[in-house]
Formats: structure tokens, sequence, C-alpha cells
């Protein structure tokens, strides 16, 4: 959950191929029936039969794992899955409403954003039409040293960019400042490691990558022959490209993303495009530098402007618009989309139906005008008063738990505190909604609002370059299931999406809220002290502010996690990388025994009130202890396909539910203690890890 800039994540985007119609006479009607919604603390979930002290997730999840399998459209199910699946019916409940009739400006907007996405006979009748314009453009560009024109135009009047990411970031060395910044892109590949690992699989997966491709080209009009060709000379220019990509650990250095250059610098490294052109064509013109956060990516793709011939070029770019656009053409393109993307590489069985995903859609395109009336129906200002006081105890905690640790002198203590102080709470929803009045949508034309939407965000997003930071800004949406930590903003945000069961309940009792939403609350703040984290200072600025002696402790500690998750196997032969999953693994273990920390201290003002029963109350059964960390375990229940979870062990941060489980617990003895474990069985090891 931690985030880093939006411009140093490469996004899992081959994960929304889940999005796509489905080929065939679609079923456009809505849900047959509304979803369950998720309950928090399931005592059904539990699976008495399990040892806590032996396997801790088996025995909070096993029955929930057995009754829940993974839905035909899902490459994932797990309890964060549900309550997605529950806010995104009542997100469409609302779009339904503003598409047939909308009651203000707003939800005429998003309500013929919904209905243009909905319309599949439409989409069927144009095939790849919407298309031709970019693909002729394309066609006719044979001038290399005219390429930065090229992209300029494709940028500014369709929205679909090639090679490499350009837009806004915040300065490292002066977080008040919004900068320019180019970064490498440009794969259609998950990762880097797809193109570059030898092994057996990463070669089948290529093979398979070529012969998608193929037929993407053969439904734009290529012969069979032509096809294959230019299918092999996309892999050749991707391959060359991740060869001078960062690789993803690497990248979690901020150090390692940050090279501030004159645009003359720039145009140095890459001397066969023509930078000042395309920052003209971009409205930047006046820029006098630029962080270029990848240089040997820049260099890998100089070589390939200059060297690769034209047509090879030409279907790089052909391909990655058929790609970009593909959720919006007819059957033909987004089924095959889905073959590859969805099926084979995550092992999605089949596409979720046609309103999840234009519900989804809608929601990534709109999120912060279709948020404002989700939020007034969901979230009531009780729940957000409540999450401010369970906030503010889990900060009291943090503080604590600073002051108290054996390992960190008194200097760097004070200095973690003032970061701490200076944390910014967004809790719910932003204070200022997000303004779309200059956003034209098309109830008939999906792919012309796609690129309505991205043009705008474009346009946004360059237009902070030199301007001072929006301290107020969010990056997700109110009904997100997902919370984040911003390191340059010092801030940790809470979407009203979350806040919900079995995540939180502010009517439940207060072990079971600590245990899921304050878990979560106290794995964002130490975020902010976790191996990226614990590089900004607390105006979000790069800057060491620890003693050597106190950051090589601090290294040993975590070097503890990485080799303990990197044990952790996730399917045959694939174990998690201990080193990419490391800022979530630190931020799991650091929130769980803060969010313990601040129920023992709630706990003990009920008894100074005169609650003794009610703060030692066993409920169903189990002590408050024990509810706190069934509270918690139950958050991560999930089943996963075999596919998926090797994706994800290689290009998702966080670890899987059964290791942010029992990887946590184990390093916790307050656990064992709680369930009467030994010293030396698998959930309390003699040695453990713990860094916060």
């Amino acid at each position: 959950m931690n985030k880093m800039s939006l411009k140093r994540v490469i996004p899992a985007l081959v994960l929304m191929a889940a999005l796509l119609p489905a080929a065939g006479a679609e079923d456009v009607s809505g849900p047959k029936s509304a979803p369950k919604k998720p309950v928090i603390f399931d005592l059904s979930a539990i699976d008495t039969t399990a040892d806590p002290c032996v396997d801790f997730y088996q025995y909070a999840c096993g029955n929930w794992r057995k009754n829940n399998p993974i839905p035909s459209d899902q490459t994932r199910w797990g309890r964060f899955n549900e309550l997605a699946e529950y806010n995104n019916y009542l997100l469409y409940s609302d779009l339904k409403a503003a598409a047939d009739s909308p009651k203000t400006p707003l939800q005429k907007k998003y309500g013929d954003y919904f209905a243009a996405c909905m319309d599949v006979d439409l989409a069927n009748r144009l095939g790849a039409k919407p298309i031709e314009p970019i693909l002729k453009t394309i066609a006719s560009w044979n001038d290399r040293k005219k390429l930065a024109t090229l992209f300029g135009q494709t940028e500014d009047k369709y929205a679909v960019g090639y090679l490499f990411g350009f837009g806004s970031d915040q300065d490292q060395k002066d977080s008040s400042k919004q900068i320019g910044e180019v970064d490498q892109a440009g794969l259609g590949l998950p990762d880097r490691d797809y193109y570059l690992n030898q092994d057996e699989r990463s070669k089948a997966l290529r093979t398979q990558y070529v012969e998608h491709m193929t037929k993407m080209f053969t439904l734009i009009g290529d012969t069979p022959e032509q096809a294959a060709k230019e299918a092999q000379s996309v892999l050749a220019i991707e391959t060359a490209l991740a060869e001078g990509s960062m690789a993803r650990v690497d990248r979690r250095n901020p150090a390692n993303v940050y090279h501030v250059m004159t645009i003359a610098e720039l145009q140095s490294l890459t001397p066969e495009f023509d930078w000042t052109v395309y920052f003209n064509a971009k409205k930047q013109g006046a820029l006098k530098t630029v962080n270029v956060a990848s240089p040997s990516f820049f260099k890998a793709m100089n070589q390939q402007i200059a060297t690769v011939d034209l047509d090879a070029l030409k279907s790089y770019m052909r391909w990655h618009t058929v790609h970009r656009f593909a959720p919006n053409l007819g059957d033909a393109f987004v089924q095959e989309n889905f073959h590859f993307y969805a099926a084979t590489l995550a092992g999605q069985k089949e596409l979720s139906p046609r309103w999840k995903r234009c519900t989804a859609a809608t929601d990534r395109a709109l999120g912060e005008a279709v948020g404002q009336d989700w939020v007034a129906k969901n979230f009531p200002p009780a729940a957000k008063d409540n999450m401010e006081k369970l906030v503010k105890a889990l900060e009291v905690a943090l503080a604590e738990d600073i002051k108290q640790l054996d390992w960190m002198s008194d200097a760097t203590k004070v200095e973690a505190k003032k970061k701490l102080d200076a944390f910014r709470d967004k809790i719910g929803y932003p204070e200022n909604w997000r303004d779309y009045s200059s956003v034209k949508i098309d109830r008939n034309n999906a792919v012309a609002n796609a690129q309505q939407v991205a043009a705008f965000n474009d346009r946004r997003d360059l237009a902070k370059i030199g301007k001072p930071v929006d301290e107020k800004e969010w990056d997700m949406t109110p009904p997100t299931v997902n919370a984040y930590y911003n390191p340059a903003m010092n801030d940790i945000n809470f979407p009203a999406g979350i806040l919900q069961p079995p995540f939180y309940d502010f009517k439940i009792d207060p072990p079971v809220n600590f245990g899921g939403i304050g878990v979560v609350i106290g794995h964002e703040m130490t975020h902010g002290f976790d191996d990226q984290g614990s590089q900004y200072d607390p105006q979000g600025n790069v800057r060491s502010w620890w003693t050597d002696e106190d950051k090589k402790k601090f290294e040993q500690r975590t070097d503890c996690e990485v080799k303990e998750y990197s044990g952790f196997e996730v399917a045959s032969g694939q174990n998690l990388n201990g080193k990419l999953t490391l800022g979530e693994n630190t931020a799991d273990n650091g929130g769980l025994r803060i969010a313990y920390r601040a129920l023992m201290n709630t706990l003990a003002e009920q008894n100074a009130a005169g609650q003794e029963a009610a703060s030692a109350a066993k409920i169903d059964n189990y002590t408050p202890a024990q509810r706190f960390f069934l509270g918690f375990g139950q958050v991560w229940c999930e089943n996963v396909t075999e596919q998926s979870a090797r994706l994800r062990a290689k290009t998702d941060p966080h670890s899987s539910g059964r290791w942010r489980t029992n990887g946590t617990v184990q390093n916790f003895d307050e656990f064992g203690k709680a369930f009467g474990c030994k010293v030396g069985q698998p959930m309390m090891p003699v040695n453990a890890c713990r860094v916060w």
C-alpha cells in the first residue's frame, strides 16, 4: 500500500484485461441480485481443526478459503475482492441511475461515460474504426528525424504515447515544487524480467506473446505473414528497451531514479530524439531542466530510434495503439486481448459481466465525480469521526514505540518523532473535489471518451510543473478498497471504500477494529519508516536524518526480513522476492505491533473508566487479544490462481495473503502469548525479525 511517485511505478496494466468486453451476444443487463455485504469477524471462516500456533492463516481463514473458490471472472478472490465487489455494486446503482435519469450536470457526465461503455452493439459495429485515424497517422510518418513531432501529435490528438513516459513529479530535493520528469515505459509484458529471463516458462510466455501480437495485427488488416514479421519486430524492440530498463528492486531507492539534467544534457543523452520539438508540442517549451529517472533506458531507446528500420518502429507504435484501446474495440480484438493478458498471464477463466467492468472503468476515469455521490450514501459522518480517533490512537502508539526502541539512539528518535508529528491524515475523501467541466463526454463514443479523460489527466498533470504542490490532492478515488502513504507528501490516505467491513465497523468492539483497519493505519504509518520512506524527511525531501550507526542497525533488521520472506513459497518453485516486498513487509510487521499497542492503550483507558469487565470480556469465546489477531488475519483470507501467484511474485511489492498473515504474527511474541504457543513452534520461532 506504499505509494511512491506515480511516475516511478510501472503499473501492471495487463491485469486490467479482466475489464475487457466479452465476445458474442453479451448480456448488458445489470446484476441479477445484490452481492452479499462482507462481514467483520467471521466465525464461520475459522478452521478450528487447525493449530493457530502452527499455521495461523489456516486457522483464521481455512473455512473461508474452502467455501470461497475463485470466481471464474477473477484471478484472485479475497476479502479485498469481496468488499470491492460490494462497493462496485453500490457504485453501479448510482451510475445506472445517472445514465437513465441524471439529476445534475455531473451525473449527466459520468452517466454518459458509463452508458457509452455499456453499448456493446456500437462497439461491435465500429470494430477497429475508432483507431483508424491513429493508424493512418503512424502510416504517413516517414522521417526518423520527425519522430518527436509524431509523438507530440499522437499524444495531443489521440492521447496515446510510445516508448517513454513524461509528466510531473515532486522534486526529491525540494518537495514543495513540481518538476518535469521522463521515465522508462514502452513494454507490453508486465515486467522487464519477462523479456530477459531464460527459464522455459519465460520463453514459452514470450512465444505466446508473439502469437498474440500476430493475431492482433491480422485484426487490423495485415496478412498472416506480415503480422508475424511485425510481431517479431515489436518483441526485438521491447527486449532492447527491457535490457535498458531499471529493475523494480533498484527503483525502490529514490537516489536511483533522480538525475536532474538540463534539456541540452538530455538531448546529448538521446541525440536521435528532438526533445525541444517534443516539449513544445506538450506546451512545455519553457522547461530548463527535467528529471531523467532512468538514464540507461534512454540510451537504449536512442539506440533503437537510431538503428531500427522505420517499418519496425511503425509496427511497434501500431501494436501499442491497438493494445492501448483494445478495451473499447470490437469483440474480436477484445477476446484475443483477454485470452493472452488475463487467461494466459493470470489464469482467469472468463470475463466479468460488463456492468462490473464499465462501473470500474467509470470510477477510474471520473472517480472524484462519481465518488461524491457514493460517499454521501455510504460513508456517514460518524464513521469519519471514529476513524479520526483511531488514527490519533495509532499515532500515539507509534510515538511510544519509537521512544522505547532499544536499537535507536536518542538523536535519531528525536528526528523520527518530528517526522511522525508532520504526518498529514487524509480520511474518506478529498476536501476539494476535482473539476471535470472541461472533459467532453460523448454517449456514443467510448474510445473518444477514453481519449478525452486521458488528455484531461495529461494536461492536468503537466500543468503542475513549476507550481507549488497541492497538499490536499488524492491519488485514489473514494470507493477504492485500498490505502497508501506518500513519502514526498508525508501523508497517509484512507479512502472511504476501505472503511467498511471486513476492515472497519465503528459499531463493533475495539479489538476487531484495531486488528482490521487499525493494522491498515499502522501499516501506512510504518511506510514512513520503511526502507524507502525512511529516506524522506518530515517535509518529504530525500535527506538522511539518521546517525550512521542507527542506519546500519536499521539495515541489519531489514535484511532479516528480506531473508525471511525470500524463503516463503507462493507456487511450486516460486518464492517471494524479499527485496521487492521489503517495504510492505516492514509495514505489515510494524502496523501489527503499533495497532496492538494502540488497542492495549484503549483497553487501559476503559479500565481507568471503570469498564474492566468490558475490556477483558471474552466474546464468542475469544479474548480481546485473540479477537485482535483474528480480525487482522481474516482481512487477508484469499484464494489465487497459480499463474497470478507467479505474476504477482515478480511484479507486486506486497506478499501474498498467507505470508502477510503468518510472516507477521510469527515475528510478534504477543501473538504467541495470546494463543498459548510454545517457543519453537512455527508461529513463535526462537529468532524473529523486528524493525519497528
